[in-house]
Parts: structure tokens; sequence; C-alpha cells
């Protein structure tokens, strides 16, 4: 039959597209359903599309900053937010055309619409009924549309939308989520963001270094909550140099709506209020799974806050039927979703040697600046757990690439188990750390101890040396400093 498959996933983000495209690998006959833009939220409203904006930003401070290089650039450095924008929107396009040749090369049907979970084993497309936030990218050719399907395997990747606080919900105007900054139709003077996760605090320092003043209001104690403490405090005191206002321990209570601007009523631990005005808010309080109108409660699968229950391989309670990525909860990262719908559509190819996933190897990146990345245990969560602990720590100012490169503000810091000598954490502040993390996170797949990387050779000059330094720190041998 032609509308017979053996898997169909649900959403095509970064975690439905890889999983169609292992999928078929596997010698399954794959299709893939997609209601608005192949490549999801991450490639067209996240990930990517933030990483240009933020690199626009970036060349801007460079820019500023050009004589502490020794250069002297002509006139004013000046910024066209609205070539900004186009830029970041032309890097998101060119990737979406590029999803869509993947899916044609590696025999993947693509059904265009929304699709519901009928009963075990089949799903009903509809016309999409979710009004783009720009003009629908072109349906692929040869793309499939309404009607019924069926699959012996159904994997939801849905993905998840911005979560809303009562009575501060975005309208698009006046506040925003993070798919209105990103597209900024003029410039905004100033901000009050409201969270400091990775989304609020990505954002924050867009507009800071773009030159607005921005106010981050962060409900927990420290920025970028998720972090080691010692990492978030550093962060902290380098986006307060910049010129960011930064209140912990402190919520947003209401939003009073001007003509062009918003005023927050800012409640901080002790209960005094502080009003803020600014010309915009941007609402990253986080997220929530897409579970709705799949059909779900109907066949009884089972939910929790907001997200799919899945076992180790994506599997949910009802036989047949998967989920993967934000809509099987957190960690809500593009790379959890790609690797958790690999092993999935693995285990349902009864692929030998597949193991569950193991989220404590996840690596996190925030592209702030300066850039945080981390993985594994933090060092208060290594103490709560009992465990018996070496922490080592290096700092940008005792390595010579930092120094040339202008960005000697940081910190590596590593994490031991005191009688294994196993890695257990590593926790990075500073100037491309997101590209370091990596080197930590093979090492702890690997089960790596301190002799290991200790015997490991590191290239010279390098910002990866103070990798290596910090696990000698760890043990009482720090060369450097």
């Amino acid at each position: 039959m032609a509308n017979n498959y053996d898997v169909i996933i649900i959403g095509s983000g970064p975690g439905g597209y890889v999983t169609a495209i292992r999928s078929a690998q596997l010698g399954l006959k794959t299709a893939i359903v997609e209601r608005e833009h192949l490549g999801g939220i991450c490639l067209n409203w996240g990930c990517i599309p933030t990483k240009a904006l933020l690199r626009s930003a970036e060349i801007f401070h460079y820019g500023q900053h050009a004589k502490d290089y020794g250069l002297t650039i002509e006139g004013k450095i000046s910024a066209d937010i609205k070539a900004v924008v186009q830029r970041s929107r032309g890097v998101s396009a060119r990737l979406n055309a590029g999803i869509g040749f993947l899916m044609k090369k590696n025999k993947v049907d693509v059904i265009w619409g929304e699709a519901k979970l009928s009963k075990p084993g089949e799903i009903i497309v509809s016309k999409t009924s979710k009004k783009p936030m720009e003009p629908q990218n072109p349906v692929p050719k040869n793309a499939q549309g309404e009607g019924t399907y069926t699959a012996k395997h159904i994997i939801l990747a849905t993905g998840a939308r911005p979560r809303a606080l009562p009575g501060i919900e975005p309208d698009g105007k006046l506040i925003w989520t993070y798919f209105e900054a990103m597209i900024p139709p003029e410039m905004p003077k100033s901000l009050v963001v409201m969270g400091s996760g990775a989304i609020g605090i990505e954002f924050a320092s867009f507009y800071r270094t773009m030159g607005a003043d921005v106010t981050v209001v962060e409900l927990l104690p420290n920025v970028m909550p998720v972090e080691d403490a010692e990492i978030s405090a550093i962060a902290r005191k380098q986006f307060e140099k910049q010129g960011m206002k930064i209140i912990t321990e402190a919520k947003v209570t209401k939003v009073e709506k001007g003509a062009n601007s918003i005023t927050a009523h800012v409640e901080t631990k002790d209960g005094k209020v502080e009003k803020i005005t600014a010309d915009r808010l941007i609402s990253a309080v986080g997220v929530q799974g897409n579970i709705e109108n799949l059909g779900l409660e109907a066949l009884g699968v089972k939910t929790d806050r907001g997200c799919v229950v899945i076992d180790g391989y994506g599997k949910t309670n009802v036989p047949g039927i998967y989920a993967i990525g934000d809509v099987a909860g957190p960690p809500m990262l593009a790379h959890k979703a790609e690797h958790e719908g690999v092993i999935c559509v693995e285990k349902i190819a009864n692929v030998p040697g597949v193991h569950p996933m193991e989220k404590d190897k996840i690596p996190g990146c925030t592209y702030c600046h300066p850039q945080v990345a981390s993985v594994g245990l933090t060092e208060a969560k290594a103490k709560e757990g009992g465990r018996e602990i070496r922490v080592g720590r290096f700092q940008f100012a005792a390595n010579g690439k930092a120094i040339a490169l202008g960005e000697d503000q940081g910190l590596v810091k590593t994490i031991f188990d005191k009688k294994t000598g196993q890695l257990i954490g590593a926790h990075m502040v500073g100037a491309e750390v997101t590209e370091l993390i990596q080197g930590f996170v093979v090492a702890m797949n690997l089960e790596t101890t301190e002799e290991e990387l200790m015997h490991t050779v590191f290239p010279h000059p390098t910002l990866s040396e103070m990798m290596k330094e910090s696990v000698l720190d760890a043990y009482g041998r720090v060369l450097n400093a």
C-alpha cells in the first residue's frame, strides 16, 4: 500500500529528520510529517538563526574594540538590524532547503500537514491550521498531503513551544517570545528579559552587545541556574561589566502595557517591588512539549508535566508509539533529540548493542558572551550525591592563546571522583568553550580517568591546553599557574 510504512515520524526538527534518515539507512520504509517548516524550531527559529544573530553581534563588538587589537576603523561602526535579521533568516532558509535534499537523497517520503493518531499504527493527516511566522517555505516537490497513513511504528518528534505565564502572555508586539525577538522590526532601546536560561541569556547578550539597555530577571539565585554556581558567578560578573542589569531571586508579577512600552513589576525575595519601564519584554521562562491535538489521550498514551513519558529507548506505554526530543522531556536540546531518535529507531530495527541514553553525558552550551558550556555533575550536585571529589580549575588569564585573542576572562573547571579518578563533570566559561566541551564529553563517554587525561598531549598554543591544566590542578600538578 502506498500509504503504509514501517516508520512514520511526526515532526521534522533535528530529532525527527535525523531519525528519518537513520530509519531509511536501516532499510525501513519511512515517512516524515511536517506542518510548517522542514528542520523544525531549531533550524528555523532556534539554535541556528540565533547563532547567526550572535555572530553579527560578535563582529559588531570586535569592530567597536578594534583599537584593542592595534587596528583603526575609519568612521562609525553601526548596526543595521534589518540586515542582521535578513542574514539570520537567510542562514535558516539555506539549511531548510538542505533538509529537503536530505529527505529526497535518503528516500524519505515527506507528508505535509498536521498529524493525529487515530488508533495504534494509524494517523490521519489534515491541512495545517498553524499560521507561520513568515511566508511558508515552499512545500517540497512530490510531498504527500491529507489522508490516512499506517505504520508499524509511529515516532512523535513534535518538539516544544514557549511557556507563558498567566497574565504575562506574549502578544507579539510588546511582550515577545524568542520568535519575535529573532525578527525585531527595529532595534529596541531597552528590554526586560524574564528568565536567564539559555534562551533568555542569549537574547540578553545579543541585545546588550547591539546597544540596548537590558535587565534580566531570574527567579532563582543564579543566572543560568542549571550551570555550576562558580561558573554562573563568573558569567554574571562579565555580563554586569558589559552593562547588563541582573536581578536574581525575583519575579515579574505584573506587566503594564503602554502605547509602545511596558512596565514590569519586579518583586524581590524581600517583598519589595521595583517598576522597570522598557520598550519590550522577552518572556523566556522555559518551554513545554507539543502534546496537544495528537490523539494521545484517546489512545491512553501516558504524559507527565506536559511531556510524553518514555523508557530509555523512546517507547511509550502504548505499543508501536514512541517519542523523542523535547516532547519527551528534558534536557530539551537538539543534540539530545538527534541521539535519542537514533537510539529509538535502531532499537526498532533490532540493531545489536543499542543502549539507553545517558543523560548525564549530554553537554549543554550557551552562546552568550562569554560562552558557557558544561557536561556531567556540578560541584554542588556531586557533593549532594555524597561523592568525595577532587576539583581542578584553570583561569583563562594564564593561557597564552586566550591572552593573544584578547579573551583572558574565563575558567575551566573539572570534577573527579576522588576514589576512582573518573571524570564526572566539566564546566567552562569563556571564549569558544562551546567548541572545547566536546573533548570532555568524549572523555566521559570513554570513562576516562585523570591519568589518561594527564598523559594526553594537547597542542600549543591553544585554548584546549586549559583543559589539561585543569585536570592537573585537581591533582596538585598544575604547571602554568
